[in-house]
């Protein structure tokens, strides 16, 4: 009975440590980073389509102009509404302002310029594809961030808000045809984005690559030993990240900045370069979904795609969504984040967390008292 009692006494005192507060710290809701939560965000979140008229033209000289037939609700409803914590911004340079103001799509459909004081503002402008499909609920990326900005401080206990950027330039053909002809992303260019977004984003509301890493260490080595921020201590904050993996945007971003040195997004970048912490993997299928998960267990942040417009709206096939989520990449982007919105392609086809959540904890990365109602 003794030893019975002692035994029980050291099993107590070993449940007390166990459980004790500073054992407890970085395992509970307080010790979750933002790499082991997985969020779905939207696709091309500004896209709106456009008038009958341009439609009309659309058809006329797109072959691909279904695929343009989706519409967004404004930012603030999506993240309110939709259970979305990321969108994706396309962003054209306009550093004199109006230079998409008067679309060919537009003059070929019988109609005025636009008149939207937005884009007569030098900066930069966010939409799709100029000159031939401008819809956009958001014209300029300042209008769109102080969107984000907005409606984050109202709303301060949110997890990190995720915005994909993907720098776009114009459609050769549309030049040639006396279209617009934007600059080309060089270093000072994508300086003056930056700056955009420091512009309308405080440093304590931005978690930038010099937030995570680590003295002597590249970026890669810093977020592979030590990982990502805390989610408590990222509530209310916006992450930047970037679309394109081509070389012309990724060289003038990363000159005399290897370790993204005092950028604010982090690149699309691949295991091995010293500016390797966000890895863009858009499929999810096949032996994707191993890759995936084994990028997500080492440590890195992935964004994939749980559809492609429109093959699951028009088949109503989850199977794409699925292993989007059983991938564990913390980004999950679709075109059809509510139910209705797959409607008019003949399903209801919709693309959620879990029982409609706004957050969970990832299935690959998550502790085991990770607990989703606790992440927001």
């Amino acid at each position: 009975m003794r030893l019975g009692r002692i035994s029980a006494l050291l099993a107590a005192a070993v449940i007390g440590l166990v459980a004790s507060p500073a054992a407890a710290a970085d395992h509970g809701r307080g010790g979750i980073r933002i790499n082991q939560i997985q969020t779905m965000a939207t696709h091309n979140s500004y896209h709106r389509e456009l008038t009958d008229a341009e439609k009309d033209v659309q058809r006329k000289t797109d072959n691909g102009w279904w695929n343009l037939q989706y519409s967004h609700p404004a930012l603030p409803l999506q993240f309110e509404n939709e259970h979305v914590r990321g969108i994706e911004l396309d962003v054209f340079p306009d550093p004199q302002g109006g230079l998409y103001a008067n679309p060919l799509v537009r003059r070929d459909a019988g109609l005025p310029a636009l008149t939207d004081p937005e884009l007569r503002k030098p900066g930069f402008k966010v939409l799709h594809w100029a000159d031939h499909d401008y819809g956009s609920n958001c014209v300029s990326l300042s209008l769109c961030l102080r969107q984000v900005k907005t409606w984050s401080d109202a709303h301060p206990e949110h997890v990190p808000l995720t915005i994909l950027i993907e720098l776009k330039s114009t459609d050769p053909a549309k030049e040639a045809m006396g279209g617009a002809k934007s600059p080309a992303w060089d270093t000072p260019l994508l300086d003056a984005l930056d700056a955009e977004i420091r512009s309308v984003l405080s440093d304590d509301q931005l978690i930038t690559p010099d937030d995570l890493r680590k003295p002597g260490l590249t970026l890669e080595q810093s977020v592979l030993k030590y990982g990502w921020p805390r989610v408590d201590e990222s509530r209310g904050k916006v992450m930047f990240l970037m679309d394109n993996q081509d070389a012309k945007f990724q060289t003038p971003y990363l000159a005399g900045r290897p370790n993204l040195e005092g950028r604010v997004l982090f690149t699309n970048s691949r295991p091995g370069r010293a500016d390797a912490a966000f890895v863009e993997w858009n499929d999810p299928t096949g032996a994707n979904l191993a890759q995936i998960q084994d990028f997500v267990r080492k440590g890195y942040f992935v964004r994939t795609r749980s559809d492609v417009p429109f093959n699951e709206a028009r088949s109503g096939d989850t199977t794409r969504l699925n292993n989007a989520l059983d991938s564990g990449a913390q980004m999950i982007s679709t075109d059809f984040p509510a139910v209705g919105l797959a409607a008019r392609n003949g399903t209801d086809y919709v693309a959620q967390l879990p029982d409609g959540a706004t957050v969970r904890c990832n299935p690959i990365t998550a502790p085991h008292n990770c607990h989703d109602h606790g992440l927001e």
